[in-house]
């Protein structure tokens, strides 16, 4: 084994005498030791075994779905020239998916993530290649709609993936605000590259190259995901009185919550479309959304590397508040009628939505039980869904009536209503689950 230079003696006095002895040999193969830096705790995170391999999977699984609306669209309207029938077909398969991720995820919590999640991939990807189909030979416009519709069986990989470092740092509340920070990054990393990449492939090569990839994308990632038996949870007893995460208390309000939100994500993105539009920059509208998901990936992680809050119901006031005040940057940008300064704006306003979305998400890993807890995080991500079609409609009436500047009103009116939920659901939580929340 490789040494470095004989290191010279350590010397020392002992009354008279002199005494010489060897310094500790270091092998040049080991590496300098260094401090704890900003990013420690992610080190930390991925030194669990097994954890970097259903990470991998969970996020090539989770890149299409960022893809398939925008392929579908982009799809459907390049052959039938309609870009009416593809908004319906995907809000259509928006409103399916609201129902029946739910009840899904109900089975992934009583008969394991790998039994039920390969399966339910494996329908919604028959589904796409169905709808695939569909276009290329000019099926009905009603075959359309039953296709899309059936790929509302996707699981929801960042849930499952969530549930796994809920397990894995069950007793460690560092490490799981650690791992609720790197989800939410990674929720916006990929849901800021799937609709370049869709748009790319479906440009670039053939309409259908979009959805074609994104099916593949999800298969391969379900199986890596669902092969690291090693990390999964555990499935818990349920009895048969169990209740709907819905009826404990305190989860009605998290799930307003986190539909405020996604009314926040939904009326930014249609307002921002339209006011690039209104200017004459319509192509510019992606890059500069891409910015708002960019800002809010970057303080997620950063918001990781931080210490969790001891009082997570004051620590979630304190960051929809701050999102209410950083989503009136825009609003103020837009009236200088300068795209640069409304993509600046959005830079700084996504900054609050990913610590608001990973405290949100560490009190309802508190609040529901283990063996309910991918069906719990499923229902807030199916709230988001929920604001994301109340905020498009919405903001884009208001656009029609008001103009663009004044669309801008409706991610800062939601933000106000997340923040007053809040407050007023923090009581509720907080008296039930007091000795819960206590913990540091």
């Amino acid at each position: 084994m490789p040494l470095q230079e004989p290191p010279s003696p350590l010397l020392a006095m002992s009354g008279d005498v002199l005494i010489a002895t060897d310094r500790p040999t270091r092998y040049a193969h080991e590496p300098r030791r260094r401090g704890p830096g900003r990013f420690s705790p992610y080190r930390r995170l991925f030194a669990t075994p097994g954890a970097r391999a259903f990470t991998a999977g969970n996020l090539l699984a989770r890149l299409p779905m960022g893809m398939f609306s925008v392929s579908a669209v982009m799809m459907i309207a390049g052959s039938r020239g309609s870009y009416a029938l593809a908004g319906a077909v995907t809000a259509t398969g928006l409103a399916v998916t609201a129902l029946v991720a739910p009840w899904t995820a109900r089975l992934v919590d009583r008969y394991g993530q790998a039994r039920v999640a390969v399966p339910a991939a494996a329908i919604a990807v028959l589904a796409s290649l169905a709808l695939l189909l569909c276009v290329h030979y000019d099926a009905p416009n009603w075959t359309l709609f039953a296709a899309y519709a059936a790929t509302a069986t996707t699981p929801n990989t960042g849930g499952m993936s969530r549930a796994r470092w809920a397990h894995l740092h069950r007793d460690d509340p560092a490490a799981q605000h650690t791992a609720n920070s790197f989800e939410q990054a990674a929720d916006e990393l990929c849901f800021m590259l799937g609709p370049v990449a869709a748009a790319f492939l479906c440009s670039a090569l053939f309409p259908e190259a979009g959805t074609l990839t994104g099916a593949i994308l999800l298969m391969t990632g379900i199986l890596i995901f669902a092969a690291q038996r090693t990390t999964e949870p555990p499935v818990a007893p349920r009895t048969t009185t169990a209740h709907s995460p819905l009826r404990l208390p305190g989860v009605p309000a998290l799930l307003a919550v986190f539909l405020a939100t996604g009314a926040v994500f939904g009326s930014m993105e249609v307002v921002t479309l339209a006011f690039a539009d209104g200017l004459g920059h319509g192509a510019a509208a992606g890059p500069v959304l891409a910015l708002q998901a960019g800002g809010s990936c970057v303080a997620g992680l950063l918001y990781g590397s931080a210490r969790p809050a001891t009082n997570p119901h004051a620590r979630l006031r304190a960051c929809v508040a701050a999102m209410t005040l950083l989503m009136s940057l825009p609003l103020l940008a837009a009236s200088t009628g300068s795209l640069v300064a409304v993509a600046g704006a959005l830079l700084l306003a996504g900054a609050a939505t990913a610590p608001t979305m990973v405290t949100g998400m560490t009190l309802l890993q508190r609040v529901v039980p283990p063996a309910q807890l991918n069906e719990g995080m499923t229902l807030a991500v199916t709230a988001i869904l929920g604001g994301i079609a109340a905020g498009s409609a919405t903001g884009g009436w208001l656009v029609e009536y008001a103009g663009a500047q004044c669309g801008y009103v409706v991610p800062v009116t939601a933000a106000a209503l997340a923040t007053l939920v809040a407050s007023a659901g923090a009581r509720a939580v907080r008296r039930v689950h007091e000795p819960a929340f206590t913990q540091t």
